[in-house]
């Protein structure tokens, strides 16, 4: 679980550090990359830290995804209606947000593939 939050920082760092040189765009951006890298490096946690157990790690998986997922559609859903209320770009926090996110679901997905090894043969 340590490399994926490992490389889920990097990501992080990488999306903040390229949305802090948008320019005109920076301050959508900074929100789009941080709402993105906030809540993938959360969620990494709480799969590490809730995730595993030697009782039903993949049900406790689905609903730290679910939770996540949630707070993630609300935080869009503000963070949008933040832009617009600021006469921002909106198409500048929406790439901002996406671009990273797809890189982190595939990194929690691999975290969660993770969880199930080594829990012998099912039955």
């Amino acid at each position: 679980m340590k490399s994926h939050i490992a490389l889920a920082s990097l990501v992080a760092a990488l999306a903040i550090g390229l949305a802090f040189l948008s320019g005109d765009a920076r301050d959508p951006a900074l929100v789009g990359a941080a709402i993105a890298s906030g809540t993938a490096l959360a969620s990494l946690y709480a799969f590490g830290h809730f995730g595993q157990g030697p009782n039903r790690p993949m049900q406790r998986a689905l609903v730290i995804f679910g939770v996540t997922f949630l707070a993630r559609l609300l935080l869009v859903g503000a963070g949008v209606v933040a832009v617009v209320r600021n006469h921002q770009s909106v198409i500048a926090f929406v790439v901002a947000f996406f671009v990273p996110y797809f890189v982190f679901t595939a990194i929690e997905g691999s975290a969660v593939a993770s969880l199930g090894r080594g829990m012998g043969k099912p039955a």
